[in-house]
């Protein structure tokens, strides 16, 4: 083995590392060329090329370098080898940057921490409303490695390396200089995304070793604890009735205030807008999160965010909610949505404050229809029309007084919906019909999908209203309309945009319509909404509260009276509106009342805010790591889930290490199998903690209360399983076995019904409650189904037995 290396070996390894930079830019110039009908900059074209090309340039030769002493090692040995093991780290990396590429593209941000905050399964839910997965979306993936190979081969061809040397020198300087010379250059918009992804997650973790070196041992206070006072600002916008009135609040999916009213994007929600007029409407409403993860905690418990989103906190800190509070007054609490409410562990918030009705795509029969799933077959769940219908549907008039809170779905990704092609030919017309620059026509008409899914939602909002205004109940009833974020593949105009929301209030019982320019965020919806029904109706006091929110604020004039830190993504707490100024990352804006921001330098302000946002920062953990948000000795109001011991936790750790729930739940099974009962149970209730609505899971465990005798609560189990899962064939045999095995097979007859009407087609249930009806001597009732299950299934040798062992 030699030691010396050869100048053209590190030629050689220059080519390879300036080959990566110039895919970078091609792939630059792709992303550019993709977006110029999305981008909203004042930077010239030729500018973010530049730029772009600067930060691509730093990032190709940081990982060249990165790469170099693994490279020098190998070469000592094998010299091909170390080309080849370069090839497929620079390979990789371009696969990396080409992922992250196409992420921004559809969603017009930068991966970065965020993708931390979300599970393995949400992760593929998100990607897989955002992509239609083909031969030609794997293409670039093949291809811009590919041009790894190309690049490196004509500069080894062709290129003489005093050319090399010096094109890499003068570009070394130029792009120094202007990095120094135009800072805007190096700003977070123009970084390589694998440079920005790999240092997001780097600050983030940083920012977390921060706060778990904070030392909160000391401590055992409740620092957010304070005497419930917050004003009744609503009493004089609202007539009061004799009854508690009912609240129903919507949730527009990615309704930001710029696709409202009379503002830029304006024009596509007729009904909504129409709606405003009529409303109490605050126009400079606020959002306290960027994503939907946050909406729930927010506007129902003003709560803080631990460290990547409320719901995200494995262990529930104790706390209060509207939503718990007004179940404990008598409301009827349900929630009504058309996805999966495992997603942001929504089901886990919900249950913890005793929601006593939920909906979700588990409980739409068949007729309902689902939306179409997007070319890579993935579908987010039922759209808005279908969502109200159900709402509608399931809501009681003997269950009063309610809250009803309804989230809508279609204006996500993919945004797919019924009759799309016809509201994309509304949205041609409303184009053409209006007033608009043709720049804002030309970026509207290519978005013509997003537009008609605001139409779709906004005749679907309309349809819902005029149904529910021929309802008795309408005329006691309180609806709250707001937008969880606003939506993300139509560029924003500036930092704050992303939290912009509007909120209404609207009811038969408001006295007369009126919009204030004054700052509030969800955080305030639940104090003043409590303090309305307080003033005005028997609800049993509540002394002490830990909400973050004071209350909406009913002035009409412009002003911010608040401290509002905001949570950009899972984890990134960087945002923060403080009076009127917003501070994002390290820059500073000031707001203007029509809720727009200008860039302002002021180190000592800026300190001032950043003080204070990490002042936030550090209670947000302490109260959410601690528990101390609100005591548990005062908490009448919710139930913690199923605490755990320390055996406990050591035997499930044993049995869960390395795999996932699906695994876990097999575990238990083959456990109950072999009559371990207890420590199935145990990985049973760990599983149902973190995934409530896991029929399979709840089924088994009522299945071994069975099997050791307790057949009351098992019955009680797998009722509860029935009610969650109601289109779940496993449940609905559980029970008929459970029936059988106990001797009340007259209780068969209701679960078979059951399972009729929610059109379940399996032939075991059939089978099962036939041999029921055999039992107790309804041979009639019988031979009937096993007619029917014969006709269905000839060649079925156990059904033509059964029936020829009929007397």
């Amino acid at each position: 083995m030699t030691f010396n290396i050869k100048k053209e070996t590190l030629l050689n390894y220059l080519n390879l590392t300036l080959a990566l930079v110039f895919v970078y830019w091609v792939m630059t110039v792709y992303e550019v060329v993709l977006s110029k009908t999305s981008v909203s900059t004042d930077v010239s074209i030729v500018s973010i090329l530049l730029y772009k090309f600067l930060n691509d340039f730093w990032t190709g030769l940081f990982l060249g370098l990165v790469v170099l002493p693994l490279f020098l090692i190998i070469v000592l040995w094998r010299k091909k080898l170390a080309n080849v093991v370069v090839l497929i780290l620079f390979s990789l990396g371009i696969i990396i940057q080409f992922a992250l590429v196409k992420y921004s593209l559809t969603t017009l941000l930068f991966l970065g921490a965020d993708i931390l905050g979300y599970s393995f399964d949400d992760a593929v839910n998100t990607v897989g409303s955002s992509e239609s997965i083909s031969l030609v979306y794997f293409l670039p993936f093949i291809v811009f490695p590919a041009l790894l190979l190309v690049f490196r081969y004509l500069l080894n061809a062709y290129a003489d390396w005093r050319i090399v040397a010096g094109t890499t020198l003068v570009l070394f300087v130029g792009f120094g200089i202007l990095g120094f010379s135009v800072p805007e250059a190096t700003s977070d918009s123009f970084q390589n995304k694998t440079a920005f992804f790999v240092s997001d997650i780097l600050k983030f973790q940083r920012n977390a070793s921060e706060i778990s070196a904070l030392n909160f041992e000391e401590r055992t206070d409740y620092p957010l604890l304070k005497p419930f006072n917050s004003p009744d600002v609503l009493s004089p916008f609202l007539n009061s009735n004799e009854e508690k009135p009912n609240i129903v609040v919507i949730v527009v999916e990615g309704l930001g205030s710029e696709f409202v009213a009379n503002n830029q994007y304006g024009g596509f929600t007729p009904y909504l807008d129409e709606l405003i007029s009529k409303s109490l409407y605050w126009e400079n409403f606020v959002s306290t999160t960027g994503r939907s993860f946050g909406l729930l905690p927010s506007l129902f418990g003003s709560l803080p965010f631990g460290e990547t989103g409320f719901l995200e906190l494995k262990d529930t800190p104790s706390h209060l909610s509207l939503i718990n509070i007004l179940k404990a007054n008598g409301y009827y609490t349900s929630f009504y949505s058309g996805d999966a409410s495992s997603f942001d562990r929504k089901i886990n918030f919900l249950e913890y404050n005793g929601i006593d009705n939920l909906i979700d795509e588990s409980k739409y029969g068949s007729e309902f229809s689902k939306t179409k799933a997007n070319d890579g077959g993935f579908s987010w769940g039922y759209p808005d029309g279908e969502i109200f219908k159900k709402t509608l549907q399931t809501q009681s008039l003997e269950k009063q007084p309610r809250l009803d809170i309804v989230m809508t779905l279609t204006n996500h990704e993919p945004f797919e919906y019924p009759s799309k092609e016809r509201y994309m030919s509304e949205v041609d017309d409303l184009v053409k019909a209006s007033q608009k620059t043709e720049a804002l026509k030309s970026k509207l008409l290519s978005h013509r999908d997003i537009f008609g899914s605001l139409l779709y939602m906004d005749a679907s909002l309309k349809e819902y209203m005029e149904a529910y205004s021929k309802r008795p109940d309408y005329k006691n009833t309180i609806f709250m309309i707001t937008g969880d974020h606003r939506l993300i593949p139509i560029a924003m105009k500036d930092k704050l945009c992303r939290y912009h929301v509007p909120f209404l209030i609207y009811s038969p019982m408001l006295k007369k319509p009126m919009q204030f320019k004054s700052v509030s965020s969800h955080w305030d919806v639940a104090p003043s909404v409590l303090s309305y029904l307080v003033s005005n109706y028997k609800i049993n006091p509540i002394n002490e509260t830990a909400w973050l929110g004071k209350g909406l604020d009913t002035v009409k004039a412009f002003r911010n009276v608040n401290t509002i830190p905001l949570m950009r993504y899972k984890g990134d707490i960087s945002d923060v509106i403080y009076k009127e100024y917003l501070l994002s990352g390290d820059e500073l804006y000031s707001i203007n009342e029509r809720f727009q921001t200008s860039k302002v330098d002021d180190d000592a302000l800026n300190k001032t805010i950043t003080d204070s946002l990490r002042a936030f920062k550090r209670l947000n953990a302490y109260v959410t790591q601690q528990n101390k948000i609100y005591p548990e000795a005062l908490n009448v109001y919710s139930e913690a889930p199923v605490a755990f011991t320390s055996e406990q936790l050591a035997i499930i750790t044993k049995h869960a290490e390395g795999k996932n729930f699906d695994e876990l739940f097999v575990t238990a099974r083959d456990l109950a199998f072999e009559k371990e009962y207890d420590t199935a149970v145990l990985l049973c209730d760990y599983i149902l903690n973190e995934l409530p609505n896991y029929s399979e899971v709840r089924t088994l465990k009522g299945r071994m209360q069975a099997w050791q005798g307790d057949y009351t609560k098992a019955e009680r189990i797998l009722k509860d399983a029935r009610n969650r899962s109601p289109f779940a064939d496993n449940v609905y045999l559980a029970l008929l076995d459970l029936y059988w095995w106990s001797d009340q097979d007259q209780k068969s007859e209701s679960v078979f019904k059951q399972a009729l009407k929610n059109e379940l087609k399996n032939p075991e249930i059939a089978l099962k409650m036939a041999k029921a009806y055999q039992r107790i001597n309804n041979i009639q009732k019988s031979a009937i189904i096993l007619d029917s299950l014969i006709q269905t299934y000839p060649d079925s040798t156990r059904f033509k037995t059964l029936k020829n062992s009929l007397p």
